[in-house]
C-alpha cells in the first residue's frame, strides 16, 4: 500500500481517538502566563493517563518540556526513576514551586489549581468511563507511542507546536516517543470560534484573524501561518510543517 493512503489510515485512526476523548485538549479554557521555568513532562505518547495530563497543558495553553519514557527506553526513565523515586508516568516536575508529582488527576488539578487560578473542569475531572475510552483511544491507534526504538540522540531539544487533539500532531508525538526524542511543546490550543477547522479549511468563512492578544496571533505574525504540527530541530536548523513530512524526516534523522 502506498505510504501516502497508509498515513491517511493512521490520521482517520487519530481522528478516532480524538472522537473517543471527546476532543478534549482542543480549545484554551483559561490562557494561563508561562511560569518563569518550564515544566517538565516525563510522558508517553499512548498513555491515556499522560494524555489526560497533555489535555491540561492545551487547556491552559501551557507549554512544557517532554522526556519520553517508552516501554525499553534507557534514555529518560531511568532519570525518572531517580527523580521521582518510581518509574511510574505521567511524572511532572515543577521547578518553579519545587514540586515533583505523579498521578494524572493530581497533577491536572495542580496545574488548573496553580497557573489557572480555578478548580479543575468538569470536562477534565476523572471520570468512571475515561480511562476505558483513553485505552480505546490507545489501541484505535495500535498502542502507538508506547514501545521505544533505537534512535540517535540529539543534543538540543526539538520544538513542536501543536495542540493535544490535534489527529496530526498526535502522529508526531507518538514518533517523539517511540525515538525517545526529547521536545519542547508549545501549547497553541484554539482561541474562538474561527479558529475551528484545519488551517485549510476553517469553519468561519473570509480572512482568518486570530484573536487579539492571544498566543496564536503572536504565532501568526512570528511565522506568518497559523498550522500544526511545526516542528523546529536546532540540531539540524530544520523547519517544517506536514505530519507526513516531519515523521519522514524524523525517521531519516534520527531513526537507528
Amino acid at each position: 500500500m502506498p505510504q501516502s493512503i497508509l498515513h491517511q489510515v493512521s490520521v482517520l485512526g487519530s481522528v478516532a481517538t480524538s472522537t473517543l476523548t471527546a476532543w478534549r485538549g482542543t480549545s484554551v479554557v483559561k490562557a494561563a502566563s508561562q511560569p518563569p521555568l518550564r515544566l517538565k513532562l516525563y510522558d508517553m505518547e499512548g498513555s491515556p493517563y499522560c494524555r489526560s495530563v497533555r489535555e491540561a497543558l492545551t487547556a491552559l495553553g501551557l507549554d512544557a518540556e517532554i522526556y519520553p519514557c517508552p516501554q525499553g527506553g534507557k534514555r529518560f526513565r531511568p532519570e525518572a526513576k531517580r527523580l521521582g523515586g518510581k518509574r511510574q508516568f505521567p511524572l511532572l516536575m515543577d521547578p518553579n514551586t519545587r514540586t515533583t508529582m505523579y498521578e494524572s488527576a493530581d497533577i491536572i488539578d495542580y496545574l488548573f489549581r496553580t497557573y489557572g487560578g480555578q478548580p479543575t473542569p468538569r470536562a477534565y475531572r476523572p471520570g468512571a468511563l475515561r480511562p476505558l475510552l483513553g485505552g480505546m483511544g490507545s489501541a484505535v491507534r495500535g498502542l502507538r507511542g508506547i514501545k521505544g526504538r533505537p534512535a540517535k540522540h540529539p543534543k538540543q531539544l526539538l520544538e513542536l507546536w501543536s495542540f493535544e487533539s490535534s489527529p496530526y500532531s498526535r502522529l508526531v508525538r507518538e514518533r517523539l516517543t517511540e525515538l525517545e526524542l526529547p521536545y519542547v511543546l508549545h501549547n497553541i490550543g484554539k482561541e474562538q470560534f474561527a479558529d475551528m477547522g484545519p488551517a485549510v479549511m476553517r469553519v468561519k468563512p473570509g480572512p482568518y484573524k486570530p484573536r487579539p492578544g492571544g498566543r496564536r496571533e503572536k504565532l501568526l505574525a512570528q511565522l506568518g501561518r497559523i498550522q500544526v504540527p511545526y516542528l523546529e530541530d536546532p540540531n539540524t536548523n530544520t523547519k517544517m510543517y506536514e505530519s507526513s513530512q516531519i515523521i519522514d524526516y524524523l525517521e531519516q534523522q534520527y531513526a537507528a
